[in-house]
């Protein structure tokens, strides 16, 4: 059964600031002699490994509102210098927008089961192309 993680995105005010972040990021590692994806480092490592990819994703929290989601491709357990341990999921690059949905703030990632995440917003819809004030209002006034 899949399962996803949902997690604040600390840094970034729209979807927009997320995804010039994961572009940069993607032309480090490609730099490196690295492959096409980010990783987020999280000091908590899931437990539950299977559930998470098995289609997982992370759901980024922006501005108190799940906006986005990345799909969740691998989670890579290591010791940092300072001997503490941590993880990275590795993430691909691409950022998929989803219908908001209100959460309140909270440390660190927390679980999310497949039925209670937002559903995404297809692709080459009006709705993914206006400007994300305009998509925050209608939805807000509960029109999209």
């Amino acid at each position: 059964m899949t399962l996803h993680l949902v997690k604040l995105c600390v840094g970034a005010d729209s979807v927009e600031s997320l995804q010039a972040w994961i572009d940069f990021r993607v032309e480090q590692a490609r730099a490196a002699g690295l492959g096409a994806h980010t990783t987020h480092t999280t000091r908590m490592v899931p437990t539950r490994r299977d559930a998470l990819l098995d289609g997982g994703s992370l759901y980024w929290v922006i501005k108190g509102k799940i906006q986005a989601r990345q799909h969740l491709l691998d989670i890579r357990p290591f010791t940092d210098d300072a001997g503490v341990k941590r993880c990275d999921l590795v993430l691909e690059p691409r950022l998929i927008l989803t219908q908001y949905q209100p959460k309140r703030p909270f440390q660190g990632w927390r679980y999310l089961k497949a039925e209670d995440a937002p559903k995404d917003i297809r692709a080459g819809g009006d709705v993914q192309n206006m400007p994300d004030s305009m998509r925050r209002d209608l939805t807000e006034l509960c029109l999209i």
